[in-house]
């Protein structure tokens, strides 16, 4: 990674970075802290565990797909031309020559007036150019499917057509043939194919570890008895949950206490064994305490006013490993709703970037009609948690309550943000305003990835 001091001001000591005189867009904050990361290495893994991650390989298919001409229904294999004219009133009687079911080959050929009952999957007898399915022959008359005794001869009821419910081989895939281009992204269908292909592997970007790490004495870990003064750590957990669904494989730290020697053993930690380190709490311009202090010394830490709410304060730069790699690091808000919502704009980005997952980080985007009042105090883009009501033919939104960034349960309620700009003082009932899907991803999979707005 490039050296990140040019992302902030020029006016520094030692490694302290200090704010920007004003405040950035949430476009231009994201700009930067994209720029410092990169797509990791490729690994090879079980085709099972790389639902969502990218190829970083072709994918050629080493033999046609289907394999064999088979029949795609459970019947008859037979000559067509044997069935010419055959009608419920003047069936067609054909001799049954043997039995085949899937994963089996027939030893021997089909003749004229012969048939061979056959399962669905298995490969097409030499000789036979058509399957009659059970429903079009005798077999559908209840006494002879629940007659146990071996069928010798077969009523075909109706004209079969040459090549009639037969796939041939390599009607899906043909050997050679580019299956999956580096860059596509593994849906479940991806993954069927795949394994199709008789893969059990496949070489993909893998996974971010990003250590998460909360900070201040008075946060007690869930689990603990419950003391006075105390509140309990929620950011390590939602930040956790938001990295896992984001792709990512999350490492929760130990609480830091508020002095310099717990912050900085564990600002150490989680460079060393991650590839990103999120921290929350202690980036405000107006704090005076060790976080800030900590986080500067450290490493190149810039502290940043970004014009939202909530979440106006972010920190933004990278660690060193002993080893001289360079972690990216994000300081977040403090308050449980800034930090999370932080986290949704900038820290979903990076994550799906490092997977090889570049443009693809946009939630749905979509434009819907207020019932509720929603008040934007200070000039910033603000950013409220509604519900979504998608019943109408016009989307509809609701407020999920009092939006203070210290409620959490308004986002645990909220299934979209519906975006205030930042020169609109207020949305008013029956107002149109864009709404970012938060519920729901684009679930597109394959090799192209969707062009779509990306400064929400």
């Amino acid at each position: 990674m490039e050296n990140t001091s040019s992302t902030y001001s020029s006016s520094t000591t030692g490694n302290r970075s200090i704010l920007p005189a004003d405040m950035i867009s949430v476009q231009e904050a994201r700009n930067l802290i994209l720029e410092k990361f990169t797509q990791l290495e490729s690994v090879s893994i079980p085709i099972i565990e790389a639902i969502n991650q990218v190829t970083t390989e072709d994918v050629i298919a080493q033999f046609d797909i289907p394999p064999h001409a088979n029949t795609g229904m459970d019947g008859y294999a037979v000559i067509a031309e044997d069935t010419k004219d055959a009608s419920y009133s003047q069936p067609k009687k054909l001799s049954v020559i043997g039995y085949l079911p899937a994963g089996q080959i027939f030893d021997g050929s089909v003749r004229s007036g012969q048939a061979v009952r056959i399962m669905t999957g298995a490969p097409i007898p030499n000789g036979a150019n058509a399957i009659v399915p059970f429903e079009e022959t005798d077999e559908y008359r209840e006494e002879i499917r629940t007659n146990n005794t071996e069928k010798t001869e077969v009523l075909i009821d109706v004209e079969a057509m040459t090549g009639a419910n037969i796939r041939p081989a390599g009607e899906d895939m043909k050997k050679g043939t580019t299956v999956f281009r580096k860059g596509t992204i593994l849906g479940p269908a991806q993954i069927a194919v795949l394994a199709s292909l008789g893969l059990n592997n496949i070489s993909v970007h893998r996974r971010p570890i990003v250590a998460v790490l909360s900070t201040g004495d008075e946060l007690l870990s869930p689990g603990e008895s419950y003391r006075n003064g105390k509140i309990y750590d929620s950011n390590s957990f939602g930040l956790a949950a938001q990295i896992k669904s984001f792709g990512g494989i999350p490492k929760i730290l130990n609480i830091a206490k508020d002095n310099v020697a717990s912050l900085t053993h564990l600002i150490r930690e989680g460079v060393e064994n991650a590839d990103f380190l999120i921290t929350s709490a202690g980036v405000s311009r107006g704090d005076f305490d060790l976080v800030k202090t900590v986080l500067a010394e450290e490493g190149q830490v810039g502290f940043w006013t970004v014009k939202m709410k909530p979440g106006k304060p972010l920190a933004f730069g990278v660690f060193t490993k002993k080893s001289g790699t360079q972690v990216p690091h994000l300081g977040l808000p403090g308050n449980p709703v800034s930090a999370m919502l932080t986290f949704e704009l900038f820290g979903r980005p990076t994550i799906f970037k490092m997977l090889g997952k570049i443009n693809a980080w946009p939630r749905p985007l979509v434009s819907a009609i207020s019932k509720d009042k929603i008040i934007n105090t200070d000039g910033r883009r603000f950013y409220a948690r509604v519900v979504i009501d998608e019943t109408n033919v016009v989307p509809t939104i609701s407020l999920t309550g009092k939006q203070s960034s210290g409620i959490l349960t308004s986002m645990a309620k909220a299934t979209a943000f519906a975006i205030c700009p930042s020169n609109v003082k207020a949305i008013e009932p029956g107002d149109s305003c864009e709404v970012i899907l938060i519920d729901r991803e684009n679930n597109y999979y394959g090799e192209a990835i969707l062009t779509q707005k990306n400064d929400y």
